[in-house]
C-alpha cells in the first residue's frame, strides 16, 4: 500500500495532524510526518515534494495556518494529490489559512478541508489510495455504514424520547 506523507508548517499543527494520523492509523494506512515550512524551509519542502511518488507515497497532506502557502508550495513540486488542512490560529480564526490554501492557480490543484478538517483529511486520502486497493475500499464502506447506523439510532433515540415526553 502506497503511504500518506504529511507536512506540517509548525509543530502547533500537531493537534490538527493527530486526527489525521489516527484516522490514518484506523484503517492501517502508513504514513510519515514531517515538518516544512514553505518560508522558512523552502529547499526541504520542495525536496520532500519531489521525491515523493519515488519514495512510496500516493498522497500528501499539508497543514499551515496564517499564510498557509504549504499546499501550494508541495502541490507545485508533485502530481501526486495534495489535500491542505487550513489550520485556526488567533489571526483571523482561519480563515486567512483557508483562502491561502482553497485559492490556487489553474494547473496546481490542490483540494482542500474545512478548517482544522485533520479526519477529512485523512479520509480523502484512504478514498485516493481505495482506487487501487479494494481491502480499503471495504474498510471505508464499512465506517459509512457503521456511521449511517449512528445516526439512525440517535435518531429512533430521539423518537422515542420525543413520545414519552408527549405521553
Amino acid at each position: 500500500m502506497k503511504k500518506v506523507g504529511i507536512v506540517m508548517g509548525s509543530d502547533s499543527d500537531l493537534p490538527v495532524i493527530r486526527k489525521a494520523t489516527d484516522t490514518l492509523d484506523s484503517f492501517g494506512i502508513p504514513y510519515e510526518v514531517h515538518i516544512y515550512s514553505a518560508h522558512r524551509t523552502p529547499e526541504q519542502a520542495r525536496d520532500f515534494a519531489l521525491g515523493a511518488a519515488d519514495n512510496g507515497f500516493g498522497a500528501i497532506i499539508a497543514a499551515a495556518g496564517m499564510a498557509a502557502h504549504l499546499a501550494g508550495a508541495i502541490a507545485a513540486n508533485t502530481v501526486l494529490p495534495v489535500i491542505g488542512i487550513p489550520c485556526k490560529s488567533t489571526t483571523l480564526d482561519g480563515i486567512d489559512a483557508l483562502l491561502s490554501t482553497v485559492q490556487m492557480p489553474s494547473g496546481i490543484p490542490v483540494a482542500t478541508v474545512a478548517i482544522n478538517g485533520g479526519v477529512n483529511a485523512a479520509l480523502l486520502c484512504a478514498q485516493i489510495l481505495a482506487v487501487e486497493d479494494p481491502e480499503l475500499r471495504g474498510k471505508l464502506e464499512a465506517k459509512r455504514e457503521k456511521d449511517s447506523a449512528a445516526v439512525l439510532a440517535k435518531d429512533s433515540a430521539v423518537m422515542d424520547r420525543l413520545k414519552e415526553d408527549n405521553n
